[in-house]
């Protein structure tokens, strides 16, 4: 067995562990669950010849009917014109409402990203890891929100979104 292998299986035991005692000290008291929301959003964004679409399930724990914060995982796809992109992650995100109607958010989001370019008849592969900070402003009707967030760190060249504005509808029930 290699190192990388042992620090691997070290590493599942390790969140194992974590899950089961938070499983136990959370199904203690079911407020905790009473106060939990699931769902996600979805996101699209055109530009020039380039679509990039993301889905991200998500759970939020509501403090109270202003303030939540929530986990979640995400996959996407981007097509460009000669250039494809998949990626995948997770986020953390917290959610303000100062009335019922607004929602304010902001989301700090890791992604592994896999490229591939179609350059004058060659082919180029490109994988990396790209953090987004997202801040965002939606509409919100009971459990829908529709809105749009900007990724405050986004870099043209690793970007797998076109730009860094990215309309946004969330459901969470």
């Amino acid at each position: 067995m290699t190192m990388n292998s042992i620090q691997n299986i070290k590493l599942v035991l390790a969140l194992f562990v974590i899950f089961l005692y938070t499983q136990n000290t959370f199904a203690q008291n079911p407020t905790f669950w009473s106060n939990v929301r699931y769902g996600g959003n979805i996101g699209i964004g055109f530009s020039g010849d380039t679509f990039s679409g993301v889905i991200a399930p998500s759970a939020i724990y509501d403090f109270n009917n202003q303030f939540g914060l929530g986990v979640g995982f995400n996959f996407g796809y981007t097509d460009g014109l000669n250039f494809t992109a998949s990626n995948y992650g997770g986020s953390v995100f917290s959610i303000y409402s100062p009335f019922n109607e607004l929602e304010l958010s902001t989301e700090f989001e890791l992604m592994g990203v896999s490229r591939r370019f179609d350059e004058l008849g060659s082919q180029f592969k490109d994988d990396y890891w790209y953090p987004a900070l997202y801040l965002g402003a939606a509409y919100r009707m009971r459990f829908i929100s529709i809105g749009l967030r900007y990724d405050v760190l986004y870099d043209d060249d690793k970007s797998i979104y076109a730009s860094p504005f990215a309309p946004f509808v969330r459901i969470f029930f």
